[in-house]
């Protein structure tokens, strides 16, 4: 008899092309509906709705109706990071499903990592926090410093308001591309967040793509320098 958690039946959930490939897509953190899904894994719309519902079953997704459809979600961030740790482990281990293409080189530069930023800039944006002393990383734990209170609350974002909420405040996430962490938690989606309230950056469509305007690029890497 065997003991402990069952990784075959999470291995066997995600190891299906199909499936991966939206799990993959639910990773930039939008709702899609069955049919977007499907058009995603290259399947008929019959066949995605078994695979959603095997996923929704095994606790990976969620979905919820709005009018006459019905959106699916990644079930919540632990979901979200053990993709991204996957695909990261894939490139380092030169499992690559095609050569590199136009989108490939804005993805690796800043996309979306559930509701965080990731890519070059996500990693930048933390070893810059990490190096001027706002936090602290002890291994993969990170903890906001009271000069990190302040810095951060210059640029717009308030901490005492995060650490009213049940998410972990700061979290380490293996980014796919860079094969390092970037900044995860309540404070990694209020940072994205405070960027596209700024008009600094902005979503592309059906990409995790983020592109920042000109303006929004020199506030940010003067923000988060790679020396501090």
């Amino acid at each position: 008899m065997k003991e402990g958690p069952d990784i075959a039946q999470i291995g066997a959930l995600i190891g299906d092309p199909a499936r991966a490939n939206m799990l993959a897509a639910l990773s930039g953190g939008r709702a899609l509906t069955a049919t977007e899904l499907a058009a995603v894994g290259g399947i008929t719309l019959q066949t995605a709705s078994t695979h959603l519902a095997k996923l929704q079953t095994g606790g990976l997704l969620t979905q919820r109706k709005q009018g006459r459809h019905r959106y699916f979600t990644l079930a919540d961030e632990a979901t979200a990071r053990l993709i991204e740790s996957m695909m990261g482990f894939a490139a380092s281990r030169g499992h690559l499903r095609h050569r590199m293409g136009p989108k490939e080189p804005a993805l690796r530069k800043a996309r979306i990592c559930y509701d965080h930023l990731a890519g070059d800039y996500g990693v930048r944006m933390l070893d810059s926090l990490v190096a001027s002393g706002a936090i602290d990383a002890l291994g993969e734990s990170l903890s906001v410093t009271s000069k990190g209170e302040s810095q951060l609350k210059c640029i717009g974002v308030d901490i005492s308001d995060l650490k009213s909420s049940r998410r972990p405040l700061c979290r380490s996430c293996l980014d796919w591309s860079e094969r390092r962490a970037h900044l995860a938690g309540s404070l990694g989606k209020a940072l994205l967040s405070n960027f596209f309230d700024k008009g600094w950056a902005r979503r592309t469509a059906g990409s995790r793509s983020v592109i920042f305007s000109p303006e929004g690029e020199r506030q940010f890497l003067s923000l988060f320098p790679l020396e501090a």
